[in-house]
């Protein structure tokens, strides 16, 4: 299957350290469901949408104020034929400045199948709540799920 890279872009009204800084805050704009660290180079976490999604990544490249690359080590997607679709695909932000504002750069590369459910969940997480959290502070990530014991 042929591959696409996703890419959305956002202008926040806050200094390339702010931006960099809320962007590795991932419980607080993409989903609270989240395990691990995502602070420094080599930092691993897994993120969980119910029994839908679960991946895991890898902060692969930190250039602080400039850019963060995640590198998904494993995943599973219960909503498409091909479920370890993200394995080994790159999400990448990118910062710079950008008329006396801080503009952010996402792209996730090599999405197939999946490319337009996850098109629009990313727009949402990154044009909506990552903006949202480094312009006022407060995010809207998929809220905490109670995990079956």
């Amino acid at each position: 299957m042929k591959t696409q890279n996703y890419t959305a872009s956002i202008t926040v009204n806050a200094t390339a350290q702010e931006a960099f800084k809320n962007i590795n805050r991932v419980s607080k704009w993409w989903t609270e469901n989240f395990e691990g660290s995502s602070q420094k180079l080599n930092d691993e976490f897994t993120v969980r949408f119910g029994d839908v999604h679960v991946s895991t990544q890898k902060l692969a490249k930190v250039i602080p104020d400039k850019k963060v690359v995640w590198l998904i080590t494993d995943s599973k997607l219960n909503f498409i034929k091909d479920k370890h679709e993200w394995t080994n695909t790159k999400i990448t932000f990118e910062i710079s400045d950008h008329n006396n504002k801080t503009q952010i750069r996402f792209t996730h590369e090599g999405l197939g199948e999946c490319f337009d459910a996850c098109s629009n969940a990313w727009s949402q997480y990154i044009q909506q709540s990552l903006l949202s959290l480094i312009n006022t502070g407060k995010g809207q990530p998929e809220p905490k799920e109670a995990m079956a014991t």
